[in-house]
């Protein structure tokens, strides 16, 4: 297996999304926290309560940023305007790494706000991969895509949804933020293996992992993100630590959201599994490990 080029550059160890109802709490109880996650478009502004809320967090604590519209799927090129904004918050926050969805959800500038599921085509590999790398180039940060949780599906893919999410890091040179949550909701409702999509993903490319809560419906599950993580969610983030690596992970809790320390108890469940993936990784016999250097993300060309 070779060695995740990624996370020798991500292992920031567990993280939580820094959302408004918590902002007390962490500025004034200042609680143990590896990093946190920010929403870019919450913090894309020329001033006011989220940037200071945000220098002062930045003060503490390490900050990762996630975006929810750059919609690398689209076919439209991307907004100038709104990478102008987004750059100056990467060089704010100093953000390691920059994700953002595989999705589209966009067209001749109308916005949907949704994160859409693509038609799994080489032709859309292609045209995502380029503006992936596009938008690399201009953040001169590095870039990993994460897999959407879906619903429906399109009749003229060509291949799996790992498949695809292969082709596209492959042909960008990017990194995978890999959301196991997405991953089991998208398999109940479209009946495929979970532990197929991650066995199918490169996981040396693997930079974040996510994991969250999501509520089952008759026919279907959803992502909800508005309570503790799932015992089959916990199984899968432990097949894909053992194969990736021990890997930034963030606890995503969006609605519902309970205390701090709630939020926080649940995300360190995740250390049970972490122990074990490292214990699995450890050599067989007494000699010492080798040691290689790690190739880092690119960052641009």
């Amino acid at each position: 297996m070779p060695a995740n080029r990624f996370n020798g550059f991500t292992d920031y160890g567990i993280g939580l999304g820094l959302r408004v109802p918590h902002y007390q709490h962490i500025l004034e109880k200042k609680p143990t926290c590896d990093w946190f996650e920010i929403i870019s478009e919450n913090f894309m502004v020329d001033g006011g309560r989220p940037l200071h809320v945000l220098d002062q967090i930045l003060e503490q604590y390490r900050v990762v940023q996630h975006g929810v519209s750059m919609y690398f799927g689209s076919a439209d090129k991307p907004d100038r305007a709104h990478l102008k904004k987004l750059k100056a918050l990467v060089k704010r926050t100093k953000t390691p790494w920059l994700s953002d969805h595989l999705c589209w959800g966009s067209v001749d500038g109308t916005y949907t706000h949704d994160l859409l599921p693509m038609p799994y085509t080489f032709s859309a590999a292609r045209r995502t991969a380029e503006k992936i790398k596009q938008v690399r180039d201009y953040l001169e940060v590095p870039i990993c895509v994460e897999n959407v949780s879906s619903y429906a599906e399109f009749h003229v893919s060509e291949m799996t949804e790992w498949e695809f999410l292969a082709e596209v890091v492959e042909r960008a040179d990017c990194g995978i933020l890999l959301d196991v949550n997405n991953i089991y909701v998208s398999a109940q409702n479209h009946s495929f293996d979970p532990y197929a999509y991650v066995n199918g993903v490169p996981l040396d490319r693997v930079a974040q992992i996510h994991v969250a809560g999501h509520t089952k419906f008759e026919k279907y599950i959803l992502d909800t993100h508005d309570h503790p993580v799932l015992d089959p969610v916990w199984k899968l983030y432990a097949h894909a630590i053992r194969g990736a690596g021990v890997t930034a992970t963030l606890l995503e809790w969006d609605d519902k959201i309970p205390s701090f320390d709630e939020v926080h108890a649940e995300a360190l469940k995740a250390n049970e599994f972490i122990a074990g993936a490292r214990a699995a990784r450890l050599p067989k016999s007494n000699a010492p490990a080798r040691t290689s250097r790690r190739a880092v993300p690119t960052v641009g060309r």
